[in-house]
């Protein structure tokens, strides 16, 4: 009779007692420089004061900065009917180390186009030859990546979050149990969420498809309760 979320595996969901709510060749390319506009006489009379509570003076994120500066070798291409990522260098000859892991952490954006390019290009890195060998060795600064994307306050973060963690499980599959304690609370309290309750549950089957079945000790004090097969 209880209402616990349980996976197939025998992974037990437990919410806590308060839930929180044109191509080109592989060759490097270099940011062209930026043109900045000529000051006027006036200026130097009326300097503008910058407030620093208003939002031109808040410093841009890290993954804008990045992309500004030219550290991603793919644009946002607009389309008449979808959008696509143009690569200015073949994705397979991109390093992994640190691309996938800028684009994971692009992933909490929310301004455009930073938010597409950083969900498409993690999905198309992720689908080059040999993303497996190339993936696991970051999975250590991947998951606390999705993890804040997971945790994020924008609900189409969190999807994209989602998104991408069943990604990186269909490629790197089992490697990845070793890393999953760090995100059950946060997958926990999506699945207690009815906007993402759906949308978890599928990730959770999914995770659980490509990397068997995996458990938690139950002293991490989070949400789940299963034990690991070693067979």
């Amino acid at each position: 009779g209880s209402n616990v979320p349980r996976m197939s595996s025998g992974i037990q969901i437990k919410p806590k007692t308060t839930v929180q709510k044109s191509k080109k060749s592989p060759l490097p390319c270099s940011p062209k420089p930026a043109i900045r506009p000529q000051p006027k006489p006036s200026d130097k009379l009326n300097p503008k004061t910058i407030n620093p509570f208003g939002a031109h003076s808040r410093p841009p994120s890290a993954f804008a900065a990045i992309y500004a500066k030219g550290g991603i070798p793919c644009r946002l291409v607009h389309g008449s009917v979808k959008h696509r990522l143009q690569w200015e260098c073949l994705p397979e000859t991109v390093p992994f180390d640190p691309l996938l892991v800028t684009l994971a952490e692009g992933l909490k954006e929310t301004k455009h186009p930073y938010t597409f390019v950083s969900k498409e290009g993690f999905k198309e890195l992720l689908m080059v030859e040999g993303a497996t060998e190339k993936a696991i060795p970051l999975l250590p600064r991947l998951v606390p990546a999705l993890k804040a994307a997971l945790a994020h306050s924008d609900d189409e973060v969190v999807g994209r979050g989602l998104d991408a963690l069943v990604q990186l499980s269909a490629v790197v599959g089992p490697p990845l149990n070793d890393h999953l304690k760090h995100l059950l609370t946060n997958l926990s309290r999506r699945l207690m969420d009815k906007k993402f309750r759906e949308k978890t549950t599928v990730a959770l089957q999914k995770l659980e498809q490509y990397g068997g079945k995996v458990s938690c000790p139950d002293d991490y004090s989070v949400i789940c309760t299963f034990e690991w097969n070693f067979a």
